[in-house]
């Protein structure tokens, strides 16, 4: 079992920056999941944004946010964090944090295993 919290959500101006943060615990070794993040925008389904390994050494990114997203993990403090940079306003959504016992890229196709409650972020144009 592991359980995720995120937090670092809000509100942010256009071309702004926002810093998300998933805070793991749990029986199981963080270290042996692949982690990401998913967003849902109102009245849209759950979407992939970024994933990596368990090592840390790959990362996956929605083509929406290449370029502008950095995912990063620390597994000695059990945490996986989301740089958002150019914020846009349709990067309005809660976004979720998700591990996955297979790969990062199966994770990124949606094979995950747990689920965050999820933070809100909005971006005003």
């Amino acid at each position: 079992q592991v359980q995720l919290v995120e937090s670092g959500g809000g509100l942010v101006q256009a071309g702004g920056s926002l810093r998300l943060s998933c805070a793991a615990s749990g029986r199981s070794a963080f270290s042996s999941y692949a982690m990401g993040w998913f967003r849902q925008a109102p009245g849209k389904e759950r979407e992939f944004v970024a994933a990596i390994r368990r090592s840390g050494g790959s990362t996956y990114y929605a083509d929406s946010v290449k370029g502008r997203f950095t995912i990063s993990r620390d597994n000695a403090k059990n945490t996986v964090t989301l740089q958002m940079n150019s914020l846009k306003p349709e990067d309005t959504a809660v976004y979720y944090c998700a591990a996955g016992a297979g790969t990062a890229l199966t994770l990124s196709l949606g094979d995950t295993d747990y689920w965050g409650k999820g933070t809100l972020v909005t971006v005003s144009s």
